[in-house]
């Protein structure tokens, strides 16, 4: 009786175990690169510092005279939320490196389910960026942050989510681009307008920038972590959308993001955007 070559069903490796590997491999490529958490917190922590000090004593909020919210209390969350934009970058520029190497056909070719290949590495770069955002919580007894167990979880699950929608569209753009450079001009153009559009960095309660946030996704994920770190009466006392509203545009961002990154890992590449 003579051998007979394996079926390709048993070559079918198991997703979820292709999940996990590739979201372990990028957890620890972040732990060998220890440059990168100084990118990832000791911008966004100058940030916070220099424009607390600088903006704090002429910052008021509009509509809201008698508010004791101060700037480096404002700013808290949206510098979060800069983290968190930024570890997504850094984790998502691995997958032109992955092609430049080699790592990434390997992958491509290999008899595991595309979106598998892609909840991977959306998950191992989401869970780099929660874990940079919760050790600058760390900062918000400072800030005068003060919160129980439950309202510790909600943040961490808002910021779980949050990161997993941006680092979704951090992929969809790095897999039309081969080159880092291409890939900073993008952020440079897009990204970070997208968040000091989100009123991350100031409150925009009238005209035209008040509408470009409403329509901005980004905005609902800093307006429901600002509301979770101070309580819901700072919401509505700064006209700040509801925690469902907020979590519900959130998680379909998020759900948006991964679809595209899933349906764009489908199309062949050859060169930058476009």
């Amino acid at each position: 009786m003579t051998d007979r070559p394996p079926s390709a069903a048993l070559l079918v490796v198991q997703p979820w175990r292709v999940v996990a590997t590739l979201a372990g491999r990028e957890l620890t490529r972040f732990f060998r690169q220890r440059n990168r958490v100084i990118g990832a917190l000791g911008q966004p922590l100058l940030f916070w510092l220099l424009f607390s000090a600088g903006l704090g004593p002429s910052f008021r909020m509009p509509g809201a005279a008698d508010s004791s919210l101060s700037f480096g209390q404002y700013f808290f969350p949206g510098t979060v939320v800069l983290i968190v934009l930024f570890t997504s970058i850094f984790a998502t520029i691995s997958i032109i490196e992955d092609r430049r190497e080699g790592f990434l056909q390997s992958v491509l070719v290999a008899p595991i389910p595309r979106w598998a290949m892609v909840l991977g590495k959306l998950l191992g770069g989401t869970c780099i960026a929660v874990i940079q955002a919760v050790l600058f919580l760390a900062l918000g007894w400072f800030a005068g942050l003060r919160c129980d167990g439950l309202e510790l979880l909600a943040i961490v699950g808002l910021l779980f989510v949050l990161s997993l929608a941006l680092t979704g569209l951090g992929f969809v753009i790095a897999w039309r681009l081969d080159s880092t450079q291409g890939f900073h001009a993008i952020m440079s153009v897009f990204l970070m307008p997208m968040w000091l559009l989100s009123g991350a960095f100031f409150p925009a309660s009238e005209g035209v920038l008040y509408w470009v946030t409403r329509f901005n996704p980004l905005s609902y994920g800093v307006a429901g972590l600002r509301q979770l770190l101070y309580s819901t009466e700072v919401g509505a006392a700064h006209a700040l959308p509801s925690l469902a509203v907020c979590w519900s545009v959130t998680v379909l961002f998020a759900v948006v993001t991964f679809v595209a990154s899933w349906r764009v890992s489908a199309q062949r590449i050859s060169g930058d955007l476009l």
